[in-house]
């Protein structure tokens, strides 16, 4: 199954490191950061779980819950969190998916549905693409995804940026420009006339070009 922006995320039942969990049931009325990884004791992700839980507090203002996955047991996730916070100085403080039978990672398109196997066995390599960030809405459809390689740390204020884009765009008639940061200037889209336009930013707007126009961030 190819899992595209505005499909329904997958539910699915897992383990975690706070419990089990039905995922749906779990989001709630809350938006969600799912982010996954090929292996426990990975460098790369070890320094990202670190990351995020640095970062929790900020997601947390924007009404959003952070999960993560990893393709090990969830007992492992238990002694990774430990190298996790004597290297970077926090641990996760999110629950962690178990994913031993590549369930969750097959759902989400990030291995081959027809793959029959389990962790076993399995090296950081064979689960390359489980390298994935999943941000889902609180009515439940997936509003952005993207893969890293191995080699290249995630940028999590980046998710933090992109996360701010797609609530205000949720919430307002409007787009964000390139390096868009929150409280900056925002485009109104060509599907709302000049006329509209006026009477919705009776303060003005900035016109460059018919299709391009800019206003302040509604608040």
């Amino acid at each position: 199954m190819s899992l595209r922006i505005g499909d329904i995320a997958p539910d699915f039942t897992a383990e975690t490191t706070q419990g089990t969990i039905r995922f749906h049931e779990w989001i709630g009325d809350s938006w969600c950061i799912l982010f996954s990884h090929p292996k426990d004791f990975t460098p790369v992700c070890t320094t990202e779980l670190g990351s995020m839980a640095k970062l929790k507090p900020e997601f947390d203002k924007r009404n959003t819950k952070i999960i993560g996955l990893s393709v090990d047991p969830v007992e492992n996730h238990a002694e990774w969190s430990k190298d996790i916070e004597e290297t970077q100085g926090a641990a996760p403080n999110y629950p962690m998916i178990g994913d031993t039978q590549l369930e969750v990672a097959k759902l989400y398109d990030m291995l081959p549905s027809d793959l029959n196997a389990t962790y076993e066995g399995r090296t950081p390599a064979d689960n390359a693409t489980v390298r994935a960030v999943f941000i889902i809405g609180p009515d439940k459809k997936v509003k952005a995804t993207f893969t890293y390689p191995m080699t290249s740390g995630r940028n999590f204020n980046e998710v933090l940026r992109l996360l701010d884009s797609i609530q205000l765009t949720a919430e307002h008639t409007v787009a964000t420009p390139v390096d868009w940061k929150n409280g900056e200037d925002v485009i109104i889209p060509p599907s709302v006339s000049d006329e509209e336009a006026h009477k919705k930013y009776p303060e003005g707007f900035k016109t460059l070009k018919p299709y391009l126009r800019t206003v302040k961030q509604p608040q």
